[in-house]
């Protein structure tokens, strides 16, 4: 399918692996020129010079925190006025509710629920102004299904997701749609992390623990960042104009939910 947006720009942000990467390479796929964000520079750079190898599109690596003010501006500098927007972080470690104080959540709130919208008041500006734009966060299941160690990330994106709720209504009618992706498992990095902690609490291998917790999935096994960066791809597409303020799960119908 011709996505219609082969030429345009955007920014992807947490971009060098996991959930982010598939959605860069599902945008240079559609031929969509890029800036991607991370931390480390050097996995980074090398993830730039293989997309841009492998489809033919410009890359622009820009290290940096997106969480920071300074991060964002070193972003922001690189394309100020992307014709998409992809906001992505990496989510906060789990624990109880006991585990954790202010300075917790006010991290939690930097990183996946200040930092997205301090990125969409940047640039749906200029996107509401050429009559079109497409921005999509990238949250959590926990959106709709609370996961009680993730309390932090619960929080963090359920606040996220009210402020899309209203301000994607607001840009529809200048052509810009703003959506979110709620993954559930997906085969990455943060994957083996949640699995490495059930590894620890049970005394079990890491195999183990991974095929417990894919006997949870109806689609019995984790989603691919593959699959992940298709549906972004899409919600950015000419072919998505009427989709606004959504909150679509993508977790092999882990979520067990009529609506």
């Amino acid at each position: 399918m011709d996505l219609g947006i082969r030429g345009k720009t955007a920014i992807v942000c947490a971009a060098s692996k996991g959930l982010g990467r598939g959605c860069a390479e599902a945008l240079a796929e559609a031929g969509v020129d890029l800036v991607i964000n991370a931390r480390s520079a050097e996995p980074l750079q090398a993830a730039a010079q293989e997309i841009a190898e492998k489809y033919g599109v410009r890359v622009v690596p820009v290290a940096a925190d997106i969480a920071t003010e300074n991060g964002r501006r070193a972003v922001l500098a690189a394309m100020p006025a992307p014709d998409i927007l992809v906001n992505n972080a990496g989510g906060p470690p789990p624990g109880m509710w006991y585990d954790w104080e202010r300075e917790d959540f006010i991290k939690a709130l930097d990183a996946n629920m200040l930092a997205p919208i301090a990125m969409m008041k940047a640039v749906l500006p200029a996107m509401m102004d050429n009559g079109w734009g497409r921005v999509v966060n990238i949250t959590s299941q926990s959106v709709k299904s609370p996961i009680a160690v993730l309390g932090l990330s619960n929080s963090a994106r359920a606040g996220l997701t009210g402020y899309v709720g209203g301000t994607s209504r607001q840009v529809a009618g200048s052509g810009v749609t703003i959506n979110n992706l709620l993954p559930g498992i997906h085969a990455t990095d943060r994957a083996v992390s949640l699995d490495q902690g059930v590894v620890a609490a049970q005394g079990i291998s890491l195999s183990e623990a991974k095929a417990q917790r894919a006997a949870t999935i109806p689609a019995g096994r984790y989603g691919t960042t593959g699959e992940f960066g298709a549906m972004c791809a899409f919600l950015c597409s000419n072919k998505a104009g009427f989709i606004v303020g959504q909150n679509i799960l993508l977790d092999g119908g882990a979520v067990n939910a009529t609506l």
